[in-house]
This record gives structure tokens, C-alpha cells and sequence, in this order.
């Protein structure tokens, strides 16, 4: 496939897919492949996600976050990795290094009581955390959560027909998935000389799962890094999604699909005294999905580049790197 440079990220109109006709399906397929290519970003609309109900998530993160530290700390989950609840201000960094992000989150994931008893992940999710403090948070964030997976099987199933495989190849592996709902705050510094000289916002890094859906931040600062080594800005519109490859994708498409390092980058000085919030969907699959390269992916001129793994063994690895399990 010929090499492109992108000097933005694709948009695409996921209703192609899903309502159009065989040509715009066919089309919208083509058009992600060569984007998850080359830039591993698209842009996308008709997503199902309403600004509404967008508007009442921000709303509610965000009187979450100003609530003071050590109520939130009161929603911290450090034996489970924090994988549910609150994570506190710089405890999470980048693969690779040892300062902190300048960032806060909160972790939401599947609601045990749409798993049916008879599934086994059931056992193996902790419970979500629901601050007390804003009791309409808990309703809000899961309908978000259940709009950004249904679109992220959408997703899938675009992908899987531009890798040759059944359109529903995804299907049962992101059934009742450990996908999560991340709401960030990146927090105000009111004198940027009392952080360390190397912190930033997210330092440069990969996601971990199979795709990751962002609906739009509240400021600039995400950039994606290109093949030939510039970074570039990532914008959407207010009725779009970014929807990005992740590593786990990566690895199962032993890199024809591309997990595109990014980063959010610290606003100007002057600037450095403001909030910048950003909620992604990192969609995963079940921790028994089997992430050995795709043989169709796997050829003389790109020999397998992983070592088999599962899901579940892939993503405990990523979190010890991150510092958040020991």
C-alpha cells in the first residue's frame, strides 16, 4: 500500500458503514484501513454519542475533580491497579519513564449487573466505584459507556472486514469486555517551576487496548506522532469521535494496523494555571482473547514480530510498566 503523510487525521462517517449502501460500506472500510496504516487515527461522526449527553459527563467530572483530594482519595482502588475508581494526581507515567503525569482520572468500567451470572467475567471485574458526592455521575457515565461500545464494535467490524476476516470476528472476544471509561483531569499548576522540569500532561505513549474512542476535550494539546517524526495536532469536531488502534490491535495485526504513539502536551506557561479535561473509551477485549498474530498478517517480508499472548497477560504486563500495579 502507498505511503501517505497525513497532515491531519482522517474523517470518516460511521453511518457509511452501518445505513449506507454496500458501496459506502465498502468505501468506509477501505478508507480506515489505509488510515490505520499509515496514521493509526481517524476521526469519525454519526457516532450515536449526543452532545447532550456529553455535555452532562463533562458537567459531572468535573464537579468530581473539584471536589477537595482527600474526598477523592476516598475512591481510590490501589489492590485492584486502579482499575475502578479514582487514581490520585501524578501516580501514573508513561512506559518508560519515572515522572508522573500531571493528570488525575477516574475509572469506570462494565456494570456487573448487566453480566449475566452464568458468564464468567463476572467473578473477575471489580465492582465500579460511584462517588457519593455526585450521585447523578453513576447513570451518566453508564449510558456513555454503553453508546462508546456499541460504537467501538462498529468499529470492529469495519476492521475486521479490511483484515479478511467474518465482519462479527470481534464480536464475541469484546462481549462483556474489560473495556474502560477514563475521566482525565489535567490539573492547573499554579507555579510551573514546582513541578519537575520533565512533566507533562501524558507523556508520549501507546495505547494498550484494541481501539480507544475520545470524545472531544475541553483544549488543545493531543498530538500524534507521524512516520517521518513530526508531531501533529489532533482535532475533531464537536460531532466527532477520535478513534485510534491500540496496541493489542497492533499486536494481533503483527503491525499492519498501527498503534500510533501520541501525547498531550503542557499548554503555554501562561496557560499552565487552567484545567484541561479529555474523557476516552479504551475499548478491550476479554482477558482470554488470544492476541497471536493473525497468519494473514505474517509473511516473508513481515515475519512475526510478538510472542503469543492473552489479552488478560498483555494488559497486567502495560500496567506494572505504568506503575500502577506492583
Amino acid at each position: 500500500m502507498k505511503e501517505i503523510l497525513f497532515d491531519e487525521i482522517p474523517s470518516l462517517d460511521l453511518a457509511d458503514f452501518t445505513s449506507g449502501s454496500p458501496e459506502k460500506k465498502a468505501a468506509f472500510v477501505r478508507k480506515l484501513g489505509e488510515a490505520y496504516n499509515n496514521i493509526g487515527f481517524v476521526a469519525i461522526k454519526n457516532h450515536g454519542l449526543g452532545q447532550e449527553l456529553q455535555d452532562k459527563l463533562y458537567a459531572s467530572i468535573k464537579k468530581f475533580f473539584a471536589l477537595p483530594d482527600e474526598v477523592k482519595a476516598k475512591y481510590e482502588r490501589p489492590t485492584i491497579g486502579f482499575q475502578r475508581g479514582y487514581t490520585g494526581k501524578g501516580k501514573e507515567h508513561a512506559k518508560g519513564r519515572n515522572t508522573g503525569d500531571l493528570k488525575e482520572f477516574y475509572h469506570v468500567g462494565q456494570e456487573l449487573s448487566t453480566i449475566p451470572d452464568s458468564d464468567p467475567v463476572k467473578e473477575e471485574y471489580p465492582a465500579n466505584v460511584w462517588p457519593e458526592e455526585v450521585p447523578e455521575f453513576k447513570d451518566i457515565a453508564n449510558e456513555a459507556y454503553r453508546t462508546l461500545e456499541n460504537a467501538g464494535r462498529n468499529m470492529l467490524k469495519a476492521i475486521a472486514l479490511y483484515l479478511g476476516l467474518d465482519e462479527n470476528y470481534f464480536e464475541d472476544k469484546v462481549a462483556y469486555g474489560n473495556s474502560i471509561l477514563r475521566e482525565i483531569h489535567y490539573f492547573p499548576i499554579e507555579n510551573p517551576d514546582s513541578v519537575p522540569a520533565d512533566a507533562v500532561r501524558a507523556a508520549e505513549h501507546g495505547d494498550i487496548n484494541l481501539i480507544t474512542l475520545l470524545m472531544g476535550a475541553s483544549a488543545d494539546g493531543l498530538q500524534v506522532l507521524r512516520k517521518d517524526g513530526k508531531w501533529i495536532p489532533i482535532t475533531a469536531l464537536p460531532d466527532q469521535l477520535v478513534v485510534n488502534v491500540g496496541d493489542m490491535l497492533d499486536r494481533l495485526t503483527n503491525k499492519k494496523l498501527k498503534s500510533t504513539i501520541h501525547r498531550v502536551v503542557n499548554p503555554p506557561r501562561e496557560l499552565m494555571h487552567t484545567s484541561r479535561y479529555s474523557i476516552p473509551f479504551f475499548m478491550h477485549p476479554r482477558s482470554e482473547m488470544d492476541l497471536t498474530c493473525l497468519d494473514s498478517c505474517v509473511d516473508e517480508q513481515n515475519p512475526k514480530q510478538f510472542e503469543d499472548a492473552t489479552a488478560g497477560e498483555f494488559l497486567e504486563e502495560r500496567l506494572r510498566e505504568l506503575g500502577l500495579r506492583k
